[in-house]
């Protein structure tokens, strides 16, 4: 039992050390499958690379620079309605990456048409290599999209079959009238495909390839269109960065021109009141012949002028008010162009703050619905301060009525002074007064419209671009070299998942591997597969693999028995076909070379093999002499061609076997055998099946267990491990039967992998057995060709 343990022990150790090695061999063997597949996904790769679609991108930089207005520390006021002017980076990345700026690009570029050369599998963006462009005439439907395919013959070309058509020929159809220019020399491609996209469409397509990527802490972004033409995509790219700079000069320009537009009204009622005044004044003149004020009443006129200067100002600062009020009143939704020289400082504050909340509002009107609770939140912000506006301009107005009350007092009292001065001259006064006033503020008009259009003019953006687009003419995708790894890991992993599955899905024994994981016996040794028809392979004089694997069976037996000088071994499996007849047919013949006198127990006497197997004629045998028929010296056969070999053959097959096996004649026919002969081996019936093994174990010394390979079930060897543990079989080791050189390519041969080297010159040479396309794909089946049918006459 020791030496079995360190048996077990060293058996342990090598599994542990072999199990990569074990593992490498058992994949490598299906290196043919490896190879196939691998070459089916690189070919299915290179045929994905020659006919996808290419798409290149190109990117430009722009710098977004953050315009802020100073204000001083105790402007509190104006520090709050300006600090939401500083630019949100990821505003303006929305802002770039919305629709109605795509929109202008591609209005800008005039992209709704998009041209194709059609291939037999893929087509290609001819943008900018078009030969041709079609001009459209009239749309039927400008809102729907449509295509034309187009088919040159020569100069000549038909429209969605219709034709033929000449170039600069207008042609009809159902999406209206077009005529097709011919823009470039050479050859046309012989189909060419035109599609129309509404504006919103094409810029929906071309949004589905931008990428806008602010660099991190800076106000630099990074603009990327992926398209399937190179020239397309830096086109966009640059358009996109030009539209964004024109529409934040628009943005800026928007109460400029307000003020201009407000400024101008104005300029004309002020030319037709002084056009008027100065009529009348002409025709005074002329009327009543007057031409300077009396020298004595220069004293009373000038307090008089001081006076209506004065009231003429508060007049206009008034009427002024009312124009300003008047304007927020019916201007609801626009900002305050200016507060047309009303010198309050609350009232200017206070319009200012107006005009930027109306801007803000309008940009969040850009980017959400009018319902939107900023944007509602922002129009109840701009009605407070409206309404602050008008109760300061209401204040304003009270004042100037006071001071124009004033003014007038002012004016009556030098009026009674100058009481005597002829009316004539009086009222000549009042008319010039009154021109004056209207001349000063016309004026004043001009200058502040000269000022705004100067602003108007020199405004510039913001924004800068700081690195155009340019064409790159390498795809990015597909990314080829990226395809081509993918391919080949696709190529490994489909052959392991299938080898994984058939591993998963096998439970028979295919190694010891599996027998060592599932039991602790003792594995004594591997048995090859015979390619031999006959069931004695052992033979004086046999150097072959197989006959070598049964000698070192013989040589680990040793230290199984050592303490058995005429040992007893019983050979069992766990049901039929599993290769013990074949076995202990060639274990008593290895033993029998050894000169040891050998005798093989045909105790199988359900399903008896030995004798069929070495070709020997039925005779009488166990059966007879239970039955008292035959006597004990009779019984030993000699077995033809060894001097130390004998066969005890089983007899008539009995009814009852199982109650044959237990008539105390048993006793006396080991008795006798041990008397006559070195060593006794049993073949018995299956233990997996029947009792008759069990039965006879009390007269053996060690037990053979055979495992087929790949024909014992893996749930049997619990059996065995049972049968093991609890020692219901004498020193029970497992004899590995049937193992072959493993179909396929890189097989590993026998004795735990080592593998016994054909043409080494230790051995005879095995005959070759498997064709060339067994040797490759061998592991499609375990029965193929001669390899099955050899295997089928004996194991």
């Amino acid at each position: 039992m020791m030496e079995e343990q360190v048996l077990t022990t060293k058996n342990k150790s090598e599994h542990t050390s072999l199990s990569i090695k074990e593992l490498f061999f058992k994949y490598l063997r299906f290196l043919p499958l490896y190879i196939i597949v691998v070459a089916m996904s690189l070919i299915g790769a290179y045929v994905y690379l020659r006919y996808s679609t290419e798409y290149y991108r190109s990117s430009g930089q722009m710098i977004i620079r953050d315009d802020r207005s100073s204000s001083s520390f105790n402007d509190k006021l104006g520090e709050a309605i300006r600090a939401d002017s500083r630019k949100n980076i990821q505003t303006e990345v929305e802002v770039l990456q919305s629709r109605p700026m795509m929109e202008r690009a591609v209005a800008s570029l005039k992209l709704n048409f998009n041209y194709f050369s059609t291939g037999k599998i893929k087509e290609l963006n001819i943008y900018k290599f078009a030969p041709f462009h079609i001009e459209p005439l009239h749309l039927t439907d400008s809102s729907q999209s449509f295509t034309l395919l187009l088919h040159f013959n020569r100069q000549n070309f038909t429209v969605n079959g219709a034709g033929p058509y000449s170039f600069g020929q207008v042609f009809q159809n159902e999406f209206g009238q077009f005529k097709l220019v011919r823009t470039k020399k050479g050859e046309l491609a012989p189909e060419c495909k035109i599609v129309y996209n509404p504006t919103p469409v094409q810029a929906g397509f071309l949004l589905g390839g931008l990428v806008v990527v602010p660099k991190e802490n800076t106000g630099i972004l990074t603009i990327a269109l992926e398209s399937t033409n190179p020239y397309l995509s830096a086109d966009v790219v640059n358009a996109l960065m030009q539209q964004y700079q024109g529409a934040t000069i628009e943005e800026k320009n928007a109460s400029t021109q307000k003020q201009l537009d407000f400024i101008d009204a104005n300029l004309k009622e002020r030319a037709k009141e002084l056009d008027s005044i100065t009529a009348s004044l002409v025709t005074y003149q002329k009327q009543n012949n007057i031409i300077s004020p009396e020298t004595q009443a220069s004293n009373y006129f000038s307090r008089v002028e001081e006076a209506h200067k004065l009231e003429q100002d508060q007049r206009i600062q008034y009427n002024n008010a009312n124009q300003l009020q008047d304007y927020l009143q019916t201007n609801r939704e626009s900002p305050v162009p200016s507060s047309l020289g009303i010198e309050d400082p609350t009232l200017n504050n206070l319009i200012s703050s107006y005009n930027k909340s109306q801007l803000e509002k309008k940009e969040l009107l850009e980017n959400a619905q009018p319902g939107h609770i900023v944007v509602r939140q922002k129009a109840e912000e701009i009605d407070a301060i409206r309404d602050k506006i008008v109760e300061n301009i209401k204040n304003i107005k009270t004042s100037y009525g006071r001071a124009i009350g004033t003014l007038q007092s002012s004016s009556s009292e030098a009026i009674a002074q100058i009481g005597t001065l002829p009316n004539k001259t009086q009222e000549l006064m009042n008319i010039q007064n009154r021109l004056e006033g209207k001349m000063k503020l016309y004026n004043e008009m001009l200058s502040k419209r000269d000022l705004s259009a100067v602003t108007l003019a020199s405004t510039i953006s913001d924004n800068k671009v700081m690195q155009d687009a340019i064409a790159d003419m390498t795809p990015v995708k597909p990314n080829r070299r990226s395809v081509q790894i993918l391919a080949f890991f696709i190529g490994l992993l489909i052959p392991t998942i299938i080898i994984f599955i058939l591993e998963l899905l096998n439970d028979k024994i295919n190694s010891r591997h599996d027998i060592e994981r599932l039991t602790d016996a003792t594995i004594l040794g591997e048995v090859g597969h015979s390619f031999d028809g006959r069931a004695l392979v052992v033979t004086s004089g046999n150097r072959r693999v197989i006959a070598e694997q049964f000698r070192i069976l013989r040589s680990n037996l040793q230290y199984v028995l050592t303490k058995a000088p005429k040992p007893v071994i019983m050979v069992t499996s766990s049901f039929s076909g599993e290769g013990k007849s074949f076995v202990s047919t060639n274990m008593g013949a290895v033993m029998a070379l050894a000169n040891k006198k050998v005798i093989i127990l045909e105790f199988d006497i359900r399903k008896p093999k030995i004798v069929s197997g070495l070709d020997m004629p039925k005779q009488a045998g166990l059966t007879n002499y239970i039955l008292g028929k035959i006597d004990l010296p009779q019984l030993p056969v000699r077995v033809e061609g060894f001097d130390n070999l004998f066969v005890l053959p089983c007899g008539p097959i009995p009814p009852n076997p199982g109650e044959l096996l237990l008539d105390s004649k048993l006793d006396d026919l080991f008795v006798f055998l041990k008397e006559n002969f070195d060593v006794i081996i049993m073949d018995t019936a299956p233990v997996g099946m029947v009792s008759d093994a069990l039965t006879l174990s009390k007269y053996a010394d060690c037990t053979l267990y055979i495992v087929r390979q790949g024909h014992t079930y893996k749930k049997q060897i619990g059996l065995v491990n049972e049968h093991y543990q609890e020692g219901k079989l004498p020193k029970l080791s497992i004899v590995l039967n049937d193992v072959k050189i493993q179909a396929g390519y890189g097989g590993y041969g026998y004795g735990r992998n080592y593998g016994y080297g054909y043409g080494s010159g230790y051995f005879e040479d095995e005959p070759e057995h498997q064709t060339k396309f067994q040797k490759w794909f061998g592991w499609l089946g375990a029965k193929n060709g001669k390899v099955s049918k050899a295997k089928k006459k004996k194991v």
